[in-house]
């Protein structure tokens, strides 16, 4: 996976050597952690979807992506790990009520 950052002018510029480091290290986690929560959102509205259609096969493998996606977003900080929790028991409550 190729990351490209790209540098936005700050309302406050650093002034500080570290301080511009610190500028240029939180633009790139800026660019991946929006990249982790992009696929956060597209696979668990997948499963959403899936579920709607009532497509069993398709659910089973969505359901493990969107799994490791909040897995992922947990781990790195995104979300905090009580709402990765909450989320994932939150879509297997709805795939086992679609298959009642």
């Amino acid at each position: 996976m190729i990351i490209v950052v790209e540098y936005v002018y700050k309302k406050h510029m650093a002034i500080t050597r570290g301080a511009k480091k610190a500028l240029r290290v939180s633009d790139r986690r800026r660019v991946v952690n929006d990249v982790r929560r992009r696929t956060l959102k597209e696979t668990v509205k997948t499963v959403r979807k899936d579920i709607v259609a009532k497509d069993v096969k398709a659910i089973k493998t969505d359901l493990a992506l969107a799994y490791k996606a909040l897995d992922k977003a947990a781990k790195t900080g995104v979300i905090k790990k009580g709402t990765a929790s909450r989320r994932k028991a939150r879509l297997a409550k709805a795939v086992a009520k679609m298959g009642k």
